[in-house]
């Protein structure tokens, strides 16, 4: 696969309408499910080289609409990392402590710490989306977000994490079929909250909010893929493969002893 396809190059201009949510690339299923079952396996290598080594983090970010995949890509593609290294942190609604403070500073508290790998689900990004659609603060204030969340990244970049961004393409329709599905499964009514419904008359104005953020925020040192999430098992396998080859270009290496092995005696 060729991730670069999926890539938001710096400095161009994002067009959702020009990319299929529903793309495969090529791959059947069966092809992806195969090389999914591979990186899967390849990434608890890569995470306890990461650990072990303790000198670098990786911070991975996941948006989407409403129904869009980021539950199920945490759950499928991040099931075979140690959670002793690894962590997750929905962004929900601020509180109100977290309001009293710039809009970073809830974030900067949950970046990963050396050797460790963090997802956000939902992120940052929030405050340059619903912000933005709801017109919670004014257009000076969240059009200079932008400038401020790409120093943010590049002082973390600075600092030895490694930054993956993931847009969880899905289409208008697609979205209208998953939400009706957690109606009828009893397995995923709790996901169901009637704001969402409310949101999709609203898809424009975020595809608009979408399209400036992922081209003003991809930045060398904090890129953003467009990953076409349609089809789940097509998600999966993108953002498993970026993963790897992320990790695998850090040349992660273990640590020598601190001690000659040969010298050790066990009786």
């Amino acid at each position: 696969m060729n991730t670069d396809k999926l890539l938001v190059k710096p400095g161009s201009k994002v067009e959702l309408r020009d990319r299929d949510p529903d793309a495969t690339h090529g791959y059947s299923k069966e092809q992806a499910d195969q090389e999914l079952l591979k990186h899967q396996a390849r990434l608890t290598e890569l995470q306890e080289a990461l650990y072990a080594e303790n000198r670098r983090a990786l911070l991975i970010v996941l948006q989407a609409m409403d129904a869009g995949g980021k539950d199920g890509t945490i759950r499928h593609v991040m099931s075979h990392m140690n959670p002793l290294g690894c962590s997750a942190t929905s962004f929900k609604a601020p509180t109100a402590e977290e309001l009293a403070h710039d809009f970073l500073w809830r974030v900067h508290k949950a970046v990963p710490a050396k050797g460790r790998i963090g997802i956000f689900n939902r992120s940052h990004y929030e405050d340059v989306l619903i912000v933005r659609v709801h017109k919670l603060v004014p257009k000076s204030v969240w059009s200079a977000r932008y400038e401020q969340i790409n120093a943010f990244e590049r002082l973390l970049a600075g600092s030895g994490i490694t930054i993956l961004k993931f847009y969880l393409h899905i289409g208008k329709d697609e979205q209208k079929k998953r939400l009706e599905e957690r109606l009828t499964d009893r397995h995923k009514l709790w996901k169901v909250n009637p704001v969402d419904f409310e949101e999709r008359k609203r898809w424009d104005e975020y595809m608009e909010a979408y399209e400036d953020a992922l081209s003003k925020c991809s930045t060398d040192w904090a890129p953003w893929y467009v990953i076409p999430a349609g089809k789940k098992w097509f998600r999966n396998l993108a953002v498993s493969r970026i993963i790897v080859d992320a990790l695998e270009g850090l040349k992660l290496k273990y640590p020598e002893p601190a001690f000659d092995p040969a010298k050790i005696a066990i009786v």
